[in-house]
């Protein structure tokens, strides 16, 4: 089915469209509807990624085609969504299953409320049997309050199957009588723009065009900007535990920050510098153990699916354990986001940022140099300090080395993602990031089976006393034996990824492409 909104600078009416559809066709008044609908899609725009987006209309939610307006799947709900929704409250059944395979962990946000109204007229061929509907919609923003904004109104024509031709036909004779273009932007955004909503959602992705020649100071200022926007961003989503990636990308940002704090230093004034980077480390230790106890619970069914089917349900005293504590580690972080002293670190930042070139740079040297160099420079030295860190461990090397270089991996990515795409070629920079994912993916899960042998041991006490305590201290006993075989197995297949992101080819390329 192929579906048609037409705009024009008249206000449409169904009598027009009757009396210029009328020349060709038999016109048929056919229902009149009023109607709430909510759309809904993560912060990220997931499904509109998919060309998707949720719908509740009519005591239902459907996911449908954004473009067409085809419903995929559907699922009766007589509740208007009002809060965020997440895949696994929905009934088991199709919807939930395509939903939960692209938002996974995301929540579900009602978007934008929009109320219409809507005459549809049926056009009939010469045997009576309809051929298209053609409608006119008129639209209108509610918002939580109860305002409402009105939207232009719109003609929409709905194809049948095996008619297309007539719906060409249709609105050719629209065309004569009443001047119409089809609409550049559909209801929904103009529904999300009219309430301050962005269509394609709020990326935390940082893309900031630079050149070479640029100073590096102004550089590394938009893209600190940009990272800022994006901890400004999940901020309110991490606060209010919407869905655990808010606080995630709050963190990356962080990251990603503190990196360039790290490795641009020679652009900022070093007190001012050292006192930014002293706050911003405590505000990564401050949200560390709420994001923690988050992986923690989300891959809780996949730990506890390394354990003998007939033993997996004794862990759920483990679980309970960790959901308190993820409880009051999240009423903590909340009371520190919202803190005098969080609050004075983001404005201090700013103001930083904003007056950064009007500070003397004699005690910043990389201020006024090129970008492409400094930038180039700090890749070159990163990369040489993973391959001498990489190069010296083996299958005896403690946890920690291991640790280290994944921190010193996630510098250079950092580097990479932010200053190596835009001023390289990306044919070129591309290659080198997926080779050290694939090192990071294996020092990743390296780590992680560590921290996760040490937080089950720390946890043996609180699980004890509680009900079926015993038998879940024994399951934590097998699974703590498990966790320390995956390590083992990941240690085995360090010397292989690390070859690949330390080949001679790789070596070649970081020496001519950051020369």
């Amino acid at each position: 089915m192929t579906t048609v909104e037409l705009i024009g600078d008249q206000e449409p009416s169904v009598e027009r469209l009757a009396e210029a559809l009328g020349e060709r066709f038999e016109i048929q008044r056919a229902e009149s509807h009023v109607r709430d609908r909510v759309y809904m899609d993560t912060f990220d725009a997931l499904l509109r990624a998919r060309d998707w987006v949720l719908v509740h209309a009519d005591s239902s939610l459907s996911l449908q085609n954004r473009l067409t307006g085809d419903e995929l799947h559907s699922l009766r709900w007589p509740h208007l969504p009002t809060e965020p929704l997440l895949a696994a409250e929905l009934a088991p059944g199709a919807l939930r299953d395509a939903l939960s395979r692209v938002i996974e962990a995301r929540a579900l946000l009602p978007l934008v409320r929009v109320h219409e109204r809507s005459d549809e007229l049926r056009v009939l061929d010469s045997l009576q049997k309809t051929v298209a509907r053609v409608g006119v919609i008129v639209p209108e923003v509610v918002s939580n309050a109860g305002l409402r904004t009105p939207l232009r109104s719109r003609v929409r024509l709905h194809s049948v199957r095996g008619y297309e031709a007539e719906l060409e036909r249709s609105r050719a004779l629209l065309a004569k009588t009443m001047p119409m273009a089809e609409s550049e932007v559909s209801l929904l955004d103009e529904a999300l723009l009219a309430s301050g909503t962005p269509p394609a959602g709020a990326s935390s992705r940082i893309d900031v065009g630079m050149g070479g020649e640029e100073r590096a100071e102004e550089a590394a200022v938009r893209v600190l900007r940009a990272l800022l926007a994006v901890i400004d961003a999940n901020l309110p989503g991490a606060l209010a535990d919407t869905d655990p990636e808010f606080l995630h990308d709050y963190r990356v940002a962080i990251r990603r920050t503190r990196s360039v704090q790290r490795e641009l230093a020679g652009v900022f004034p070093p007190a001012d510098l050292a006192a930014m980077r002293a706050e911003f480390r405590w505000l990564q230790v401050a949200t560390g153990d709420s994001r923690d106890l988050d992986v923690y619970l989300l891959g809780f069914d996949s730990m506890r699916g390394l354990l003998p089917e007939q033993i997996r349900g004794d862990l759920d005293p483990l679980r309970e354990v960790l959901k308190g504590r993820r409880l009051t580690a999240r009423r903590e972080m909340a009371r520190t986001l919202r803190g005098e002293r969080a609050q004075r670190l983001r404005s201090d930042w700013e103001a930083l940022l904003v007056a950064l070139d009007q500070r003397p740079i004699a005690d910043r040297p990389d201020a006024a140099r090129p970008i492409g160099e400094v930038a180039s420079r700090r890749i070159r030295k990163v990369y040489g300090r993973m391959l001498k860190m990489g190069g010296a461990i083996d299958q005896s090397s403690p946890p920690a080395d291991f640790h280290e270089l994944r921190k010193k991996g996630k510098e250079l990515r950092y580097l990479l993602e932010l200053f190596g795409v835009p001023l390289h070629d990306e044919a070129v920079v591309r290659p080198m990031i997926k080779a050290l994912k694939g090192l990071q993916d294996v020092l990743g899960h390296h780590q992680d089976r560590e921290v996760q042998v040490v937080k089950l041991r720390s946890l043996a006490d609180e699980v004890a006393v509680m009900r079926d305590g015993s038998a879940a201290l024994m399951a934590m006993g097998v699974l703590v034996g498990r966790l320390q075989q995956d390590a083992a197995a990941a240690r085995s297949e360090f010397a292989e990824s690390f070859a690949a992101f330390s080949s001679c080819e790789q070596r070649e390329l970081v020496k001519e492409t950051f020369s």
